[in-house]
């Protein structure tokens, strides 16, 4: 039975990673994984109010912080709400990423620009303001579960060896836009020439060569695996293949530059909409970013697999 919405990836080897951008892609290594059924599309707002219809579901974006959780914290920011993107007038360092990303009390998956907005023709848009537990919840409803950071590559990579993005080795083949990125001087100006400022209806772009939409940019997405800082070596023999790696341990998911903040951290695939040439050029299938799980903000989604047994 062919599960709805949901594309079918052979199972397969392929080199995971990349030895030519970010340190924590390397080393580029051979892994193998077993055939699944994946989302075709990040899940949309149309259908995350289903299962928030069908369960009542609550947000950890909607939920007033626990101050047990959270000692030290000023008491005034203690309130429901998620990190919501706003492009400054202009930067003064690129490292500050405190001058575009706001905690903006009451933004959630529902108002996802701010208390002020709404969903108003979103409902094909993927949903945003999921931390790793709402993604996992709507998982297990749906019978479903998280990609692996393998199978969520793999997947990326639709059927391609070794090449830089989704689609090849060009980022615009023939000046045709193939995924809703930044374009612009990133975080002050977006010229929006891929017709998109935020987040863009999913199929708006070509589906790879699994038929995936969207597995490049529109929304980062998490995966179930937790945060190892780079990747394992390469296996010495081909009978020593990982199959079906799952991550890093969770002892050293945490961020080692706050070690009193013990919160793991998960690994987010596929760039967003705030990927830029000049910023972040992870809207690459080997691209990798790592994300504390009790996180939201107004770029990262996720979809589901079903493994086959």
């Amino acid at each position: 039975m062919v599960p709805e919405g949901m594309i079918h990836v052979p199972g397969g080897s392929f080199r995971m990673g990349s030895d030519k951008h970010y340190p924590e892609e390397a080393p580029s290594h051979r892994v193998s994984v077993d055939s699944f059924w994946i989302d075709a599309t990040p899940v949309t707002n149309r259908q995350f109010a289903a299962f928030v219809a069908a369960t009542g579901y609550k947000t950890f974006a909607e939920i007033p912080p626990d101050p047990k959780d959270y000692p030290g914290a000023l008491p005034h920011m203690l309130r429901a709400g998620s990190l919501v993107f706003t492009s400054p007038p202009r930067v003064k360092n690129l490292r500050d990423w405190s001058q575009w990303w706001s905690f903006e009390f009451g933004a959630n998956w529902r108002q996802p620009y701010g208390p002020k907005s709404s969903l108003r023709n979103l409902d094909d848009h993927p949903v945003v303001h999921v931390a790793y537990c709402d993604a996992l919840a709507y998982a297990e409803w749906a019978s479903k579960s998280l990609p692996t950071e393998a199978e969520w590559e793999f997947a990326a990579r639709g059927g391609l060896e070794n090449t830089e993005f989704a689609w090849g080795d060009e980022f615009m083949p023939g000046g045709q836009f193939m995924a809703n990125t930044w374009h612009g001087d990133f975080p002050v100006k977006n010229s929006r020439a891929d017709g998109w400022a935020r987040t863009s209806p999913v199929k708006s772009f070509l589906a790879n060569g699994y038929g995936l939409y969207d597995m490049i940019g529109n929304v980062w997405e998490w995966t179930g695996d937790f945060w190892s800082s780079c990747h394992p070596a390469d296996a010495a023999k081909a009978c020593c293949v990982p199959l079906n790696p799952r991550g890093g341990a969770e002892t050293a998911s945490y961020d080692p530059s706050q070690p009193a903040i013990r919160i793991p951290r998960r690994v987010l695939k596929g760039g967003s909409h705030l990927c830029a040439p000049s910023y972040c050029r992870r809207y690459r299938p080997a691209a990798r970013h790592a994300e504390p799980v009790d996180t939201s903000t107004s770029h990262v989604g996720f979809r589901c697999v079903v493994r086959e047994v």
